[in-house]
């Protein structure tokens, strides 16, 4: 963390009840400082009957601030989510695309509404994310962590650029197993709590019953794309995503989704433990949003990206159409080598070739 960032600064911080942002709390105490904090509500309503562990992240994040002399707050975002960032995940999952609720959720929740609410009465807002930032030129930069299995900047690179500018990531250098060994060494009462995992409110919620709860079901057929043999039903295309092996429940697998078909309600699947139908090299990307700015001049970039959350940057080349390479701008992705699991929907994450400036992200959009 950079003293010279936080000198004479307003910060608040966004304490969940995890490790990682009990963990940014004892980094400022060590600094001799004493932010406010705070816990953001997202969860369902109380009379729901959700399995969410909100209380007890509440009862941990309340530990943590009364131990290091910060004042807590619990600000309500909880209409925003579900008005905001679910009707993005339905209206997304209905069409028969593979959306990010938690990308959203940085963009519109965590840097957004909290920044409505609360956050503006501060200059930076900090939190446990593993990311970190760089001034290259005056400008200021979303850089990738050094711990590759749980770096976050895929789940950062939708929010805008003046929420980027307020950003502070006090951990963003650790590998987890540091962060992990400061909670123990300091007797954090969460150091041995496990990460949590799936969408950031649904806690033990199962996705496909979030999902369940606002669609409902909608039967068809599943039929396998080579011989075009019906092997059974789906109980709703937006249960499945492209490149899905697991859950299936078919017998004479393992089978793989390679193909949805919206208007005739039927998935398709291909058989085999790493079909060819299930990779691509090649694939469009829309609406492309850069944190701080375009790829440079030119319409071909040696670039390195991501499609879903994992230690890997594949290499490729991007071709622009035409000359617009700025925010909302389409190009072409040439992967250097066939990508597995490419999705309508999910976001394509760019950076550079090694890896370490994020530029931002696009939606991805299959041209058949």
């Amino acid at each position: 963390m950079n003293t010279d960032e936080i000198k004479d600064k307003r910060i608040a911080v966004l304490l969940s009840g995890g490790v990682d942002s009990s963990v940014v709390v004892y980094e400022f105490a060590q600094l001799g400082l004493h932010p406010d904090c705070f816990y953001i509500k997202i969860g369902p309503d109380e009379d729901e009957e959700w399995d969410c562990s909100s209380e007890e992240d509440l009862e941990m994040a309340t530990a943590v601030a009364r131990r290091y002399g910060c004042r807590l707050e619990v600000v309500d975002c909880h209409q925003e989510y579900w008005d905001k960032v679910t009707k993005y995940t339905m209206d997304k999952v209905r069409a028969g695309l593979t959306p990010n609720p938690d990308v959203m959720c940085n963009r519109l929740i965590k840097f957004g509404a909290f920044h409505e609410k609360r956050g503006s009465d501060y200059d930076l807002i900090a939190t446990g994310h593993y990311a970190q930032t760089e001034w290259l030129d005056g400008r200021k930069w979303l850089t990738t962590s050094p711990d590759p299995v749980k770096d976050q900047t895929d789940f950062l690179a939708q929010i805008y650029d003046w929420q980027l500018r307020k950003a502070l990531f006090p951990i963003g250098h650790y590998m987890k197993d540091e962060v992990r060994q400061i909670a123990e060494r300091e007797h954090l009462v969460n150091a041995k709590r496990k990460d949590s995992q799936g969408i950031c409110f649904l806690g033990k919620i199962n996705y496909n019953e979030y999902i369940r709860r606002y669609l409902g079901e909608k039967p068809g057929d599943v039929v396998e794309l080579d011989t075009g043999k019906k092997i059974g039903e789906h109980k709703g295309l937006w249960f499945h995503t492209i490149g899905q092996r697991k859950g299936m429940g078919f017998g004479g697998g393992p089978w793989f989704v390679v193909k949805k078909d919206m208007a005739q309600n039927i998935l398709y699947v291909a058989h085999g433990y790493d079909p060819q139908e299930a990779y691509r090299q090649e694939f469009r990307v829309r609406d492309f949003h850069f944190l701080t700015a375009p790829f440079g001049e030119g319409k071909v970039f040696r670039v390195t990206f991501k499609i879903r959350h994992t230690a890997e940057y594949l290499p490729a080349t991007i071709t622009t159409d035409g000359e617009n390479v700025g925010e909302g701008a389409a190009f072409t992705l040439h992967a250097d080598a066939p990508i597995h699991g490419v999705a309508p929907g999910q976001f394509c994450v760019v950076y550079d070739e090694q890896h370490h400036r994020c530029f931002g992200s696009g939606e991805i959009a299959l041209t058949d």
